[in-house]
């Protein structure tokens, strides 16, 4: 009973249909004509046409019932459910059905029996589909053949918008190529193509969409510009790269770095929220405010500490010790309580924290607050913690927040000059050595 059970599907039906009196298609081989359109059979698809060639735009109604298991809870004895009935349903065209699966041999025959490339019966036409799976061979046809570029779907997207991935890129060339408007805004979330190529990382998209035009800072629904944007993606590590490019870009260009949206989150507190050292980084020597505070009155720094449990493979302690050497404010030091509740799993933060204070008297009720299961995982580090609860800190402790007092916000700056080995650059960084003296 662990396992769950399979779907259980019905067949597919096609029902071919137009507005007219005259039902086409009464005697061609709908099925026939289906599996040629989705399989690129150009031979068995000119039979068809060739017999039937006032068909090319015919309106196909694919209807597909679905028996699928939604899991409720897991009982004592298994998967517990129930099988629920879902109906779809499905309107579209020949073309749009052949220029979806990329088969441009197909796709001229249709268009040279004058099928209309702007028909949408089902919200999108040939052109939205060919976007989307980024066929490029199949979009430049459909444009040469006098395809709106800016036709909306019933989403309210422009073909722009389905440009979403490397593989469009060549889509969206002949896209502004044939009259596409890069500032042209979807109808629900109002964000234009350079927004979503800052979404999903795109950066040769971006630079054609700004080279054509596109305006670097516009808003979307949510007052979110692209860089405000592309900093809010949560990135596996193999794309942060990507973003980065992006965030560079939309900077080059002219993008304001502290550009806030509706809840007055700027572009650092998202990159912050997401642990993302390299766009932290680079925000900070392009002059974001280190301490801008949103709508709930948080900081980048509570943005990184209330993800950092979250985001451990980020290493979230590099970007506190960031924060905090280009001026961060210090958390309350009576909230250390809270903090440990949260970063008690990184420690290193702990640390970076504790270290930017001269002195903090600890309270014993913190101890309460580390689950000990994390306690005894970094035992060397706490026991460290706690014993400085009645003994002052060092000297050269003392002496290192002295120096950072002097240098404030400039301490990322300032320090690495200091003729000084780098170890001891290093201990005025606040770099975690994983105990306390």
């Amino acid at each position: 009973m662990d396992e769950l059970p399979g779907p259980v599907t019905e067949k597919l039906q096609i029902l071919p249909r137009v507005e007219s009196d005259t039902p086409l298609m009464a005697h061609a081989p709908a099925e026939k004509y289906y599996t040629a359109l989705v399989t690129g059979d150009l031979r068995n698809l000119q039979v068809v046409t060739d017999r039937y060639y006032e068909d090319v735009n015919v309106i196909f109604e694919i209807s597909q019932n679905e028996l699928e298991w939604q899991v409720k809870s897991q009982a004592s004895y298994g998967l517990s459910g129930l099988w629920s009935l879902e109906y779809k349903r499905e309107l579209t065209t020949p073309l749009c059905i052949t220029a979806r699966h990329g088969h441009a041999a197909c796709l001229r025959h249709l268009l040279f029996w004058r099928a209309d490339p702007n028909v949408a019966p089902g919200g999108r036409s040939a052109l939205h589909e060919a976007c989307e799976g980024g066929h490029t061979d199949c979009v430049e046809l459909l444009l040469e053949h006098k395809a709106n570029p800016n036709l909306l779907s019933d989403d309210g997207l422009a073909p722009l918008h389905l440009c979403t991935d490397q593989n469009t890129l060549g889509c969206a060339k002949l896209l502004v190529k044939y009259g596409a408007m890069v500032e042209l805004p979807s109808e629900a979330s109002q964000e234009t193509p350079l927004h979503t190529a800052a979404r999903h990382g795109l950066y040769e998209h971006a630079l054609l969409y700004l080279r054509y035009g596109a305006s670097v800072d516009r808003k979307n629904s949510q007052d979110e510009t692209p860089l405000s944007l592309a900093c809010g993606q949560a990135q596996a590590p193999a794309e942060q790269g990507d973003y980065l490019r992006v965030c560079r870009l939309l900077v080059m260009y002219g993008a304001e770095v502290n550009a806030a949206d509706e809840e007055e989150k700027s572009p650092l507190h998202k990159a912050c929220k997401n642990a993302n050292l390299g766009l932290v980084q680079f925000l900070l020597q392009n002059k974001a405010d280190v301490n801008a505070i949103d709508y709930n009155g948080a900081s980048p720094m509570s943005c990184v500490l209330q993800a950092a449990a979250f985001k451990q493979q980020q290493r979230p302690h590099l970007t506190v010790q960031t924060l905090l050497n280009h001026g961060s404010q210090k958390i309350w030091p009576m909230a250390f309580g809270k903090v440990l509740r949260s970063c008690a799993s990184v420690p290193e933060i702990i640390e970076i924290l504790f270290n930017s204070y001269s002195q903090v008297p600890i309270s014993e009720q913190w101890l309460e607050a580390i689950p000990e299961e994390i306690f005894q995982m970094h035992l060397p580090f706490y026991e460290s913690f706690f014993m400085l609860s009645c003994t002052p800190r060092s000297l050269q402790h003392l002496c290192r927040c002295t120096i950072r007092k002097k240098f404030g916000g400039k301490c990322h700056y300032l320090i690495p000059l200091l003729p000084v080995p780098k170890p001891l650059q290093n201990y005025l960084l606040l770099e975690p050595e994983g105990i306390l003296l």
